[in-house]
């Protein structure tokens, strides 16, 4: 629990700048209910940048060194191989808060140029996270309820699996995190890309 208290008040840091935290727009023109704060490259669909022209063109935070460490944590317990998880270097993370009525459709993570796995770290509220196939958005899918401290981690065939999440459940997490209400979800990636690109 107090682990997961440090990335509450860590994220709460990020989310009020350099880059401040905000609902994304898509293409479309349909805004994001999940709000995200990005650290090391700036999301905004489909790309990353190291400004956010999206939100006041700030230079994104840094990625810190000990959030990749939990990262590599994270890989060597779920695959239990040593050498992996010592290579792994992500290079961006980004942090999306869900209120009780944000949802996050069906999509894959395929903006990096990586196939390095994603890991997923839920802190708060319970969701429903829906994990698909690799080929669309429909069945076969798998929904798992994710609780506050649960590490999901996704790479190899599944690294392009579609993913969502159709349902938070208000109410559910522990105060002792430090957050309240809602749901934090924090996934580090590994972009490929080089200020060059």
């Amino acid at each position: 629990m107090g682990q997961q208290r440090k990335l509450v008040e860590a994220c709460r840091g990020w989310a009020a700048g350099p880059v401040p935290i905000r609902a994304a727009r898509l293409p479309g023109g349909h805004v994001m209910s999940v709000q995200t704060v990005c650290l090391g490259w700036h999301w905004r669909p489909y790309q990353y940048t190291r400004t956010a022209a999206d939100a006041g063109g700030g230079r994104v935070a840094d990625f810190p060194g000990w959030l990749a460490d939990l990262g590599r944590r994270a890989l060597l317990d779920a695959y239990g191989d040593r050498a992996a998880s010592e290579g792994y270097n992500p290079d961006t993370a980004l942090i999306n808060f869900y209120d009780e009525h944000a949802r996050l459709g069906m999509h894959q993570d395929k903006d990096e140029k990586s196939s390095a796995p994603v890991v997923s770290l839920s802190i708060g509220d319970t969701c429903v996270f829906r994990f698909g196939n690799t080929a669309d958005r429909n069945k076969p899918y798998t929904d798992i309820d994710l609780a506050s401290g649960d590490l999901f981690v996704f790479g190899g065939p599944s690294r392009f699996a579609y993913h969502g999440v159709p349902k938070v459940y208000a109410g559910t997490g522990d105060p002792a995190t430090g957050l309240a209400v809602g749901r934090l979800n924090i996934t580090m990636r590994v972009t490929g890309l080089t200020d060059g690109a």
